[in-house]
Order: structure tokens, then C-alpha cells, then sequence
């Protein structure tokens, strides 16, 4: 069986998801709901990615502040994005599914929410693992949610499942 890596697809991927209209696109056709809420990628590289989610009337609840399940969709995204970003020209390919969340609520979300995940290397690891071996390998991911001051409103663990696909 012939394993690849490909470093190329990966960038590519990286810079796909930072372009803001190529961003969108991919938001309209797989995950809809993220494109309406106004979720966005501020920064990703192979280490970090953050993604905000707006305050507005959309991602609300009534007690006004970010709504928790669109906290979760953007913690989540800045997860998710890590792991697409390493699986990513992987043959054959790897597939993915989050298979636990856990979430801690600190403060009220009264603005616009950044959420960063810092675990690329650990996930990178795991694809490395799930490529040599073949076996599934589960993954957590820690994002923490902070308002544009710093202070922190919440945090997520998303544990994600990595499994090489049969060839």
C-alpha cells in the first residue's frame, strides 16, 4: 500500500480556508448554517487556528448574550479546521468524526467570541499514527473562547476520531 502525505494539498487547504470568498463558498456548499451565523477564519497555520463568532441577533440568545450553540459551532470549526488542514492530501484518506464535546461556561458572551484551538501538532501526530498503522485514533482539542478584551467566556474539548480509510 502506497502512503502519501501531500504538503502542498495542506498549504493549499490553509490558504482556501484564510481567502475569504473561497472561505464562503466552502461554507455554502458543506456547512450553511456557519456561512449565516458569520463565522470566520481569523488566523490558522499547521499549529493554531481562531475562529470568531459574532454578536448579533442570529447567534443570540434571550438573555443577550452568544447563544451556546453557536459558541460549540465555532469552537468546533476551529478544531475541525486543524484537523482538515492535516489530513489533507493524505492516500489514502483519512476520515474524521467528532465522537465527544465537552463545554465550560465562564462569563457572559456579550460581543464577538474568538475561539482558538493550539493543538495542530497532537493532531498531526494522530494522523501521522492513523496513517502508519491503520488503526483509529481519537484526538482532543482544547478551544478556548475569548472576548476581543481577553477575557475568557468559555472553553471546549471536541475529542475527534482519525481513521486511515481502506485503500
Amino acid at each position: 500500500m502506497d502512503i502519501s502525505n501531500d504538503i502542498e494539498a495542506k498549504n493549499r487547504f490553509r490558504k482556501q480556508v484564510k481567502g475569504l470568498w473561497t472561505f464562503r463558498l466552502f461554507l455554502l456548499l458543506k456547512l450553511p448554517i456557519a456561512l449565516v451565523s458569520g463565522l470566520r477564519v481569523r488566523a490558522l497555520d499547521e499549529h493554531h487556528c481562531t475562529v470568531s463568532v459574532p454578536f448579533k441577533r442570529l447567534t443570540q440568545n434571550p438573555f443577550r448574550s452568544v447563544y451556546f450553540a453557536s459558541q460549540a459551532m465555532a469552537a468546533e470549526m476551529s478544531t475541525g479546521v486543524l484537523c482538515l488542514a492535516a489530513i489533507q492530501g493524505c492516500r489514502p484518506a483519512v476520515s474524521m468524526l467528532v465522537v465527544n464535546l465537552q463545554a465550560i461556561f465562564t462569563k457572559k458572551a456579550t460581543g464577538r467570541v474568538f475561539f482558538t484551538c493550539e493543538n495542530g501538532d497532537e493532531i498531526t501526530a494522530a494522523v501521522a499514527t492513523t496513517m502508519q498503522t491503520g488503526d483509529g485514533v481519537t484526538v482532543k482539542c482544547t478551544s478556548v473562547g475569548r472576548l476581543a478584551d481577553g477575557t475568557e467566556v468559555s472553553k471546549f474539548i471536541v475529542e475527534w476520531s482519525l481513521k486511515r480509510k481502506s485503500a
